[in-house]
């Protein structure tokens, strides 16, 4: 069964509960106001040749925010890859009976930002080092991983990942594999820019996981970058 801060006690009443005693029971900061204000809009696709990425490293709400703020990523959805049943949904993701895992599709402009650019970014997102688990979140749904949609994709994600090998920034081995993408199925609508809906709760379940602080352990002032 999976242990997560992700599951259903997010989207009920008891989170909103937990935020409110954490914050010293201001009630006004976690009103429904703040959870249901406008999200920011995306930047659009343009016409202009775009290219997609696919990356596993968690929680795909905190993914889909890491990505949105690289220059150059022009859309990006959460959904669940690498199993083989057809349009799952987050409940049997969560159940372990798939074989996905959470994942988003990075759409990007080429001509803006590289994908090797883009998976070197992507490592100092997540903690490589974990195997199906990432932070709070444990289970194969919450595995890292990089899903090449091409052979250039698959080349220059070894070429990143053995790089990484090399200059050994930490004692314990990297774990984080690089396959072969397959089918991508987007996730429910209320998973969709989950930290822009819903910015108090993710706020909390990001700070609550650990995230920040394992990632500040260890990449030190290269997390997030």
């Amino acid at each position: 069964m999976t242990t997560s801060l992700k599951s259903p006690l997010l989207r009920g009443t008891a989170l909103v509960a937990g935020v409110l005693a954490l914050t010293l029971g201001t009630v006004s900061l976690f009103s429904n106001a703040a959870d249901q204000k406008a999200p920011v809009a995306k930047p659009a696709v343009s016409g202009a040749p775009t290219a997609k990425a696919i990356f596993a490293g968690g929680c795909f709400w905190c993914v889909e925010s890491d990505f949105d703020k690289i220059p150059g990523v022009l859309s990006t959805t959460s959904g669940y890859t690498g199993g083989k049943t057809a349009n799952p949904t987050y409940e049997e993701v969560s159940s372990h009976t798939t074989g996905h895992t959470e994942a988003v599709e990075v759409v990007y402009d080429p001509a803006k930002v590289s994908y090797e650019r883009l998976v070197s970014y992507f490592w100092h997102t997540i903690d490589p080092t974990v195997k199906d688990r990432q932070f709070c979140d444990v289970g194969t749904p919450y595995r890292t991983a990089i899903f090449a949609v091409d052979d250039a994709q698959m080349k220059t994600a070894l070429a990143s990942r053995a790089t990484l090998e090399k200059s050994k920034p930490f004692a314990a081995p990297i774990v984080t594999p690089v396959e072969k993408a397959s089918e991508f199925y987007p996730a429910e609508s209320y998973h969709q820019d989950y930290y822009l809906k819903n910015p108090v709760r993710y706020k909390y379940y990001r700070t609550s996981c650990g995230r920040e602080a394992r990632l500040q352990q260890l990449w030190g002032d290269q997390a997030g970058k």
